[in-house]
């Protein structure tokens, strides 16, 4: 006789499996805040005026340059003084192409430093060309006073080298009735408002440390 086998009391697998929960659509505070923190790591626009300011203050040095060069018009104390400012401007502007990428509030920050430092340019400009217009006097290592003699010169000197100083208050060269100095004064003066403009347009948003 076969055994008996109670099939009634084995558990029927259709009663024991339960149906799967919907997925909720709706987002947890870390779903939101993953997508928050993806949203942050997302580059920022790259820093226009940066390198904008940074052709401007290069193409400017080569302008220099070449009317030193091919114009064969050499530079006087206060020019290199002026060409200085531009060297400054060109290096502080390639360090904040660079700290742009790990500070959202690169831009904004140099922005404001080279507003500071064109400012400076325009200021020293307009002096040299007020020196040229004999507003007031120059400095007097370059404009005909008593300057000071350096060891090198006494050296050169007595070599029967010609030393010859560029007069700071003799324009060497003038366009519409203004010198090098003079457009140089407008043109750092253009760049200055317009970093200060960028820098206070630029907001408060950004201001910390990317991620």
């Amino acid at each position: 006789m076969a055994p008996y086998i109670n099939i009634m009391a084995r558990p029927s697998s259709t009663t024991l499996t339960s149906k799967p929960r919907p997925a909720s659509s709706k987002l947890g505070p870390s779903t939101l805040g993953s997508g928050a923190a993806r949203r942050g790591r997302r580059k920022a626009p790259p820093p226009i005026w940066l390198i904008f300011a940074a052709v401007a203050s290069a193409a400017l040095l080569a302008v220099a340059h070449g009317f030193e060069t091919f114009g064969h018009l050499p530079p006087c104390e206060l020019c290199l003084h002026q060409r200085e400012g531009y060297w400054i401007a060109l290096a502080v502007a390639l360090v904040g192409l660079a700290a742009s990428r790990v500070w959202r509030g690169a831009p904004r920050a140099f922005a404001l430093l080279l507003g500071l430092i064109f400012l400076g340019e325009a200021a020293l400009a307009a002096y040299h060309a007020g020196v040229e217009w004999h507003w007031w006097p120059g400095p007097a290592s370059c404009t005909g006073g008593h300057g000071v003699v350096k060891p090198s010169d006494m050296l050169a000197l007595l070599k029967g080298v010609r030393i010859t100083v560029v007069q700071c208050d003799q324009a060497a060269w003038r366009f519409l009735g203004l010198s090098m100095a003079g457009w140089n004064a407008l043109v750092a003066l253009a760049l200055a408002l317009a970093s200060l403009l960028v820098a206070a347009t630029s907001g408060t948003r950004g201001l910390r440390p990317t991620s």
